[in-house]
């Protein structure tokens, strides 16, 4: 059991993020950027116990498609469960929260994004071919998501797992296809990239922040 003060430890050592200038380019030049090593293996581990316990608990409910009137459940669209992650959490996802904090603010100034607020979400695949079809994180609108970061939650993936993310690159439109393995960090601009999540065939975790504007 993790006492406050250790609690409080993590949250330190989980508030600092900066960018490589690889990164910066990447990020101006592709749209997106993938690091490994987010939070080291140690605290990866830890962070995906405690997620993992979330879903065990049977907190995630189905997600949907669309919004307002619109919302809707299909899974021949979207197959994953999801629950918002909010301050008073378990103290990883807590710390996991300061780390994302962290990384915007490191985008904000090395890309000069001018982001804010952002929304930290877990979701789960529960396998047996649970996909997300090809889309954008961006809704019409003026308070649109300006970044996108996914972090993934899965230990000993294994290619016959599935789960991969495909990204579609403006520049190229040749797709780019990311593993979904433990403690990457993907990182894309939530405006330009189309996406999809391919079937997984096994249980799939990721936590994924979406941040905002300034004053939106």
């Amino acid at each position: 059991m993790r006492t406050r003060a250790s609690g409080q430890a993590l949250a330190k050592e989980m508030r600092t993020v900066e960018l490589t200038d690889a990164e910066v380019e990447a990020l101006g030049s592709q749209g997106y950027f993938v690091r490994d090593g987010f939070l080291g293996e140690a605290r990866a581990r830890e962070v995906r116990a405690a997620a993992l316990a979330r879903v065990e608990a049977g907190t995630l409910k189905p997600a949907g498609i669309r919004r307002g009137a619109d919302h809707a459940l299909d899974t021949s669209v979207r197959g994953d469960h999801i629950e918002w992650v909010l301050p008073g959490a378990a103290p990883e996802l807590e710390a996991l929260l300061l780390r994302f904090q962290s990384l915007g603010e490191a985008v904000s100034s090395g890309a000069y994004l001018g982001l804010g607020r952002f929304d930290l979400q877990l979701a789960c695949y529960p396998g047996g071919g649970a996909h997300y079809a090809r889309h954008r994180d961006a809704f019409p609108g003026q308070f649109n998501r300006r970044l996108t970061a996914i972090w993934y939650a899965n230990a000993d993936w294994k290619p016959e797992h599935g789960g991969v993310l495909r990204l579609f690159p403006e520049d190229t439109g040749a797709p780019v296809e990311v593993a979904p393995v433990l403690d990457r960090l993907v990182v894309f601009l939530s405006e330009q990239l189309e996406h999809e999540v391919l079937p997984a065939h096994a249980t799939r975790l990721a936590l994924t922040a979406w941040f905002y504007g300034r004053g939106t």
